[in-house]
């Protein structure tokens, strides 16, 4: 890990280019269904993939997945999200993310060459 002014403004100015990407999906997708939370992290998640799967630099994987990655994505919209759909529509959703997902990073890591 880079603990350099410069490997913290890597993480900063990723994460700020995330939450504002992750604003926009929201704005767009404009419902209560959680599509656009599902969206996010089955994106996110291949895109982590390809980050740890490829060569990416220190500096690359501190941008992409330090920070952007990890305020595009976000655990507590999910649960939010699943809680918000009720009992069995939120269970069907939180099964369905955790295998999207899964199958996201893994063809992820496969784009990347580490699977």
């Amino acid at each position: 890990m880079e603990r350099t002014r410069l490997g913290y403004l890597l993480v900063a100015a990723g994460g700020f280019v995330g939450a504002v990407a992750r604003y926009g999906v929201d704005v767009a997708a404009g419902d209560t269904t959680g599509l656009g939370t599902l969206a996010v992290n089955l994106v996110g998640s291949l895109a982590l993939g390809v980050i740890v799967g490829s060569a990416a630099t220190t500096r690359t994987r501190l941008f992409v997945a330090t920070g952007a990655l990890s305020s595009f994505t976000t655990y507590s919209t999910f649960v939010g999200d699943a809680v918000a759909l009720g009992t069995l529509t939120g269970s069907a959703y939180v099964a369905a993310s955790y295998a999207l997902g899964f199958a996201s990073a893994a063809v992820g890591l496969l784009i990347g060459g580490r699977l």
